[in-house]
């Protein structure tokens, strides 16, 4: 008689379903103390340029995309024009990016 395989968690959060859950628990942390706090200071994460609070994004610094998850050592306030530049970048990309931009060099 074979035993049936008990499913994981990862088994339920497939493709659509786990960017729809974690963008979920994103929206749940936008609306806590901690990421008002996050955001109090204006600053985005990537450029250092001052917002007020209300203009900041949630910006994954590992995209779901690329398997990151929505918790708090992976959101960061961002500027919109940050956070759509960055899109599915991996932070190391994103570091890459602003060297180049900075130094004016075409290495890939």
């Amino acid at each position: 008689m074979a035993m049936a395989r008990r499913k994981s968690r990862r088994d339920f959060f497939t493709g659509e379903d786990f960017f729809k859950a974690e963008r979920e628990k994103a929206r749940k942390l936008r609306q806590t103390k901690w990421w008002r706090r996050k955001c109090a200071s204006g600053i985005c994460y990537y450029c250092g340029r001052k917002f007020k609070p209300s203009e900041l994004t949630m910006d994954h610094l590992i995209p779901l995309a690329q398997g990151g998850k929505s918790v708090r050592e992976n959101l960061v306030p961002a500027c919109k024009e940050c956070n759509n530049k960055k899109k599915y970048l991996m932070p190391w990309e994103w570091d890459e990016y602003l060297a180049r931009l900075k130094g004016g060099t075409n290495e890939s």
